[in-house]
């Protein structure tokens, strides 16, 4: 326990709270700038269990922010999952850690071989977020929002029963109404502020307290931190919280979806089966550009995309923003579909 000696003296964890902590299982939806802020805080305070999914890989404009990631992680294109799994592992090795390079679908959460103790949001779009808060209402499981862009964050805990994200936005908004970082920009001392929220949350909740009801709001430029009140109980015309139905899980996936305030299509065939990336890689040859195999994924460009391959047929094609020509795109060049 010499590890955690500053954490367990702590009145409000103390050495029950600590046991807790290092009991739970916590999956990260994200690894990106609040995904890696929350993975590293949760390692270092001895999480017992932590899943990480991420569908993207590194790339230079993200070691701004993404504190796991370093400038051979971007020259190397490697999966983000995998470079934070790696490097939380050097971080505190008693720690199990599972880097899972995926989309975070409903297929994907439902496999997953246990419940999680608790779901941290770590992810950049509003399509997940509400994913997460229909199945973490449907298991019973708490999870914790949290976004920024520019100098502004929130975060809200869900506890299990709501109120939910449903109840404070029936719908989620329309994409052109919500910022990104591509098209706002974002300083890295907001991303740790907002994290700080959800870390400390994470904790609580492993170590016996309540959460703390209310959206927490910060304006890192105005030094503006407040935890905004909401209503205590569910509204009554939500279904995610009434149990009624659970829209989210009843979308059915999206075979090609644009990645947020991104120049890229991830295309993700309802096929799934292992694809020989060594193979694909003789087959393209001499008929694509900056061909280059990884142990994790296969890159190369071709018709002005760059595309990034993983095993199981999932594609991010960078360069493209319609659906259907990414999808055209990878039918001419992956030809799995």
């Amino acid at each position: 326990m010499e590890r955690y000696s500053r954490q367990t003296r702590v009145a409000q964890i103390g050495g029950e709270g600590q046991q807790r902590i290092g009991a739970a299982t916590v999956l990260v939806v994200g690894c990106g700038a609040l995904g890696t802020h929350l993975a590293d805080a949760l390692v270092r305070a001895g999480v017992g269990r932590l899943w990480l999914v991420d569908r993207d890989v590194v790339e230079w404009s993200n070691l701004q922010r993404q504190v796991l990631f370093t400038e051979a992680d971007a020259a190397a294109g490697l999966p983000k999952a995998t470079a934070a799994a790696q490097r939380l592992r050097e971080v505190n090795s008693t720690v199990e850690i599972t880097g899972n390079v995926a989309d975070c679908s409903l297929a994907f959460l439902d496999e997953l071989p246990t419940r999680p103790d608790v779901v941290l949001d770590g992810t950049d779009n509003f399509a997940t977020r509400y994913l997460l808060n229909d199945w973490c209402a449907r298991e019973r499981r708490p999870w914790i929002y949290a976004g920024a862009t520019g100098v502004e964050g929130a975060a809200m805990v869900v506890p299990v029963g709501g109120p939910c994200l449903r109840c404070l936005w029936p719908e989620p908004p329309a994409a052109a109404d919500v910022g990104t970082c591509e098209t706002a920009g974002i300083p890295a001392p907001a991303i740790g502020a907002v994290a700080a929220f959800p870390g400390a949350e994470t904790l609580q909740l492993r170590g016996g307290a309540g959460p703390t009801r209310g959206v927490f709001t910060c304006d890192v430029w105005r030094g503006s931190y407040q935890v905004v009140p909401v209503a205590v109980q569910p509204s009554a015309d939500c279904p995610t919280c009434s149990g009624t139905s659970y829209p989210a899980l009843l979308e059915p996936p999206a075979s090609a979806v644009t990645l947020c305030g991104r120049d890229a299509v991830q295309v993700d065939p309802p096929r799934r089966h292992d694809v020989d990336l060594d193979a694909l890689a003789r087959r393209l040859g001499d008929h694509v550009a900056r061909l280059e195999r990884t142990p994790h994924v296969l890159r190369f460009e071709a018709d002005g995309c760059r595309f990034s391959v993983f095993q199981g047929g999932r594609a991010l094609l960078f360069g493209v923003q319609d659906p259907l020509r990414a999808r055209a795109l990878y039918d001419r060049w992956i030809g799995l579909s």
